[in-house]
C-alpha cells in the first residue's frame, strides 16, 4: 500500500462536505490514524463548483466527469456522495477499476440498479463500505453489543422512527430529493437509517406493510418560482413490519413532522430486557434488565458519550456531549481501518443491496396496499 492514499470525492453538496470534514477530523480522533489519506480530486456537476470545492479542500484536481476519478490510476479511494440516481454508473466504474469505495446511502436509486451492483461484486477486488453513520454512535454501538450478548432475550415488539419537518412548508422549492426519477423520497433518504439499524439489532425482515403520503402535490420550480412542478416522491412513510425472528414492529420516516429537527429514535422490547435511544440525546442509551432482582428493576441510563474503542480516541472527552457528525467520523474510521488491514468492511456493498431491495419492497407494499414478503 502506498504511504499515502489519494481520495476522490464525487459530489460536494451537503453530504460531500460531511465526508470531507471527517478526513480533517481524523488526526484528532484517531491514535493512530488507520492510514494516511488526502483528498486530491473533487468532481461536481459544474466546473465552477468543482474548482471552489477543490480550493476549499486543497485538492489538486477539479473535474466534472466522474470517470476522471473512478478510472484514474492516481486515485485509490472513491467517495460516492452524488444524488442517488448518479450512484450506479460511478460505482460500477470504480469497482471495475479496483478502487476502494465509500458510498453514501442508499446504494443506488432502484432495485434494478442494485442487481447490476450485485452482479459486479463477484469480480470486485477493493474494500467498500456503506455510510450508515447512525450505526457508529457509541450508544448504537453499545445497543448492538448488548443485543448480540442476549440482553433482550426474544424480541417481542419494537418501534423506530426518523422524524424531520423540512417539507411541511408548501413554499419550499422542488429539489432532486423530491423527485422519484432522481431516486428521491423519504423511504430512501430517511427510512433507510432505521431500517438498517433494526436489521443490525434484530436480524432480517420477513414482510412489510407500508403507507406513504405526499404533503403537497406541487412545489415552486427553483429555476422559476412563479411556476410549479409536480412532486412524485413521498414525504412520509409508515410501516408495520415482521422480522424473521417473529418480532413485530413499526417504522416511520417523515419530513412533514412539524416542529421536529433530526429525530431518530427506537425502542426495543424483549423477554429479557429492553432498550431505547433518541438521537436528540445521543449521549445516552436507556437499558432495562428484566433479569435484575425484584425491587431493583428499572431503566438505567448509560452515559455512552465519546466512549469509542481503538483506534478511535475519546476526544474531546468521554463526558462531553456527542454530535451527529462524530458518528460520520467513526464510520469513516471503520472503513479506513478495513482498507489498511486489507479486509472487508461492514456494512458493505452487499448489505447496501439488501437494504435497496428492502426499500423496493416498502414501495411495492405502499403501491399495492398489501403485505409484501421481503
Amino acid at each position: 500500500m502506498p504511504p499515502t492514499l489519494n481520495v476522490g470525492i464525487l459530489g460536494y453538496g451537503f453530504i460531500g462536505k460531511v465526508h470531507a470534514y471527517a478526513y480533517r477530523c481524523l488526526p484528532f480522533v484517531c491514535d493512530p490514524v488507520p492510514l494516511e489519506a488526502r483528498i486530491t480530486h473533487v468532481c461536481t456537476a459544474r466546473a465552477e463548483t468543482a474548482r471552489k470545492a477543490a480550493a476549499a479542500l486543497g485538492a489538486s484536481r477539479a473535474v466534472t466527469d466522474y470517470r476522471r476519478v473512478t478510472e484514474n490510476p492516481a486515485v485509490d479511494i472513491v467517495h460516492v456522495c452524488t444524488p442517488n440516481h448518479r450512484h450506479k454508473d460511478a460505482l460500477l466504474s470504480a469497482m471495475a477499476h479496483g478502487k476502494h469505495i465509500y458510498c453514501d446511502k442508499p446504494l443506488v436509486a432502484t432495485e434494478a440498479e442494485a442487481d447490476a451492483i450485485e452482479a459486479a461484486l463477484a469480480g470486485y477486488t477493493g474494500t467498500a463500505q456503506m455510510t450508515f453513520n447512525n450505526r457508529f454512535l457509541p450508544a448504537t454501538l453499545e445497543a448492538a453489543r448488548l443485543a448480540d450478548a442476549g440482553l433482550l432475550g426474544r424480541v417481542l415488539t419494537f418501534r423506530a422512527a426518523y422524524l424531520h419537518g423540512g417539507n411541511v412548508d408548501p413554499r419550499r422549492p422542488m429539489k432532486w430529493s423530491l423527485s422519484g426519477a432522481a431516486g428521491g423520497g423519504v423511504i430512501a433518504d430517511l427510512a433507510s437509517h432505521p431500517l438498517d439499524l433494526m436489521h443490525r439489532l434484530l436480524g432480517p425482515y420477513e414482510r412489510v406493510l407500508a403507507e406513504t403520503a405526499i404533503a403537497h402535490a406541487e412545489r415552486p420550480d427553483p429555476a422559476d418560482p412563479s411556476r410549479t412542478v409536480a412532486v412524485d416522491a413521498e414525504d412520509a412513510v409508515q410501516m408495520l413490519v415482521r422480522m424473521r425472528s417473529g418480532a413485530m414492529g413499526t417504522i416511520e420516516a417523515t419530513k412533514i413532522a412539524t416542529g421536529t429537527e433530526d429525530e431518530l429514535r427506537f425502542e426495543v422490547y424483549g423477554t429479557g430486557g429492553a432498550m431505547r435511544f433518541d438521537l436528540m440525546q445521543p449521549h445516552y442509551l436507556d437499558v432495562y434488565d428484566a433479569g435484575a432482582p425484584a425491587g431493583r428493576r428499572g431503566w438505567t441510563r448509560l452515559a455512552t458519550g465519546h466512549r469509542y474503542g481503538p483506534p478511535d480516541t475519546q476526544f474531546p472527552s468521554p463526558k462531553a456531549a456527542i454530535g451527529w457528525v462524530r458518528a460520520h467520523v467513526a464510520c469513516l474510521v471503520n472503513f479506513l481501518t478495513a482498507v489498511a488491514e486489507d479486509r472487508p468492511a461492514e456494512p458493505d456493498l452487499a448489505h447496501g443491496v439488501t437494504v435497496q431491495r428492502l426499500l423496493a419492497r416498502v414501495r411495492e407494499s405502499a403501491e399495492k396496499g398489501a403485505w409484501v414478503n421481503v
